[in-house]
């Protein structure tokens, strides 16, 4: 398929730029996948299209304050994203801009506190960044470190928990899981309640989710790896609910390519901690997923690319066009949709 064919174009003023409170008083869009009717309601009536044996899978992993800004020894500023690290002081990172700073150039992010020496270009075009520190980083994150939001959010958080899962646990991910935003411990406790069992498992949000695909022929885009883990507990309560006819509802596209990449053809799903580089895209066939809850995505990609292989391109498009003219807010702090 063609690049071209995901693109839409949306009034800017559908960027939201702040969550709704409370966070399940987002609107949420029902499409259904097997007529495309659309049923427009709110995120807290989320438990009316849920049934009992069903098992929602939600991801605990917790967003670092990775964004740093810092100065070289020129004086010019230079904006540090941390992706992942790479050893204990050594992590790779998104430099910007990055293309004239060379091996060996020092970053100063709070002088006396915390400094970075730049290392190698990676061959995805990252850099190696070591920090330069005293005692234990955690802290000097949240004292130095912003929470890394989307270049579309152009407005400081109120709160920096508003960009942060109300069960967030593990951290390591520099961009939140953001269909997962809309929950509260009160919304969850309703869903149990009703007989739904509720797992965790733990992909973190990297470079792989949200890199652009400049190709357009996107069978060549190449996703990056992400880490994901994924209980014993909860693979095997995933795969009493499927033995047993529930359906497994995976809150976005991060628990859908966990999921998906840990099933087997009999779709089911095997516990343990790996990497996936999963591209899904219209005609894959889903093995463990029986309905999905997602936000609103960008054109061109690939987390649009993996909706409308679950849910069908053209209803997909049809179903974002109805949202659309109906007014619902887009990207991470936007509105919500369940594909069932």
């Amino acid at each position: 398929m063609r690049l071209s064919e995901f693109d839409f174009a949306l009034p800017p003023e559908l960027i939201a730029q702040a969550p709704v409170r409370p966070r399940d008083a987002a609107r949420l869009l029902v499409l259904q996948r097997a007529t495309g009717a659309l049923a427009h309601r709110v995120f807290r009536d989320l438990p009316a299209f849920l049934r009992p044996g069903d098992v929602v899978v939600l991801n605990d992993t917790k967003v670092l304050p990775a964004r740093l800004r810092a100065r070289r020894n020129t004086g010019g500023p230079v904006e540090v994203l941390l992706l992942r690290p790479v050893s204990k002081d050594t992590w790779e990172a998104l430099l910007r801009p990055g293309r004239k700073i060379r091996p060996g150039a020092r970053l100063r992010f709070a002088p006396g506190v915390l400094e970075g020496v730049v290392g190698d270009r990676t061959a995805s075009g990252t850099r190696m960044i070591t920090l330069v520190h005293e005692g234990d980083l955690r802290p000097i994150l949240e004292r130095v470190g912003e929470m890394p939001t989307p270049p579309y959010i152009t407005r400081a958080l109120d709160d920096p928990h508003d960009y942060q899962t109300v069960y967030a646990r593990a951290e390591g991910a520099v961009a939140a899981p953001t269909a997962g935003l809309h929950f509260t411990n009160r919304l969850l406790a309703e869903i149990r309640g009703g007989g739904v069992e509720v797992v965790f498992l733990t992909l973190h949000v990297g470079l792989g989710t949200f890199r652009p695909v400049r190709v357009e022929d996107i069978a060549a885009h190449q996703m990056d790896a992400e880490a994901y883990e994924i209980g014993r507990s909860a693979a095997g309560t995933i795969n009493e609910a499927r033995r047993r006819g529930g359906r497994v509802v995976a809150v976005g596209t991060t628990c859908v390519r966990a999921i998906e990449a840990a099933s087997g053809e009999d779709g089911a799903v095997r516990a343990g901690a790996g990497t996936t580089d999963l591209f899904i895209t219209p005609g894959y066939r889903f093995r463990a997923t029986d309905a999905m809850v997602t936000n609103f995505h960008l054109p061109k990609s690939t987390l649009l690319m993996l909706a409308s292989a679950f849910a069908g391109r053209d209803r997909l498009f049809s179903a974002y066009a109805e949202a659309i003219r109906e007014g619902y807010r887009f990207y991470s702090f936007g509105d919500a949709m369940l594909i069932a």
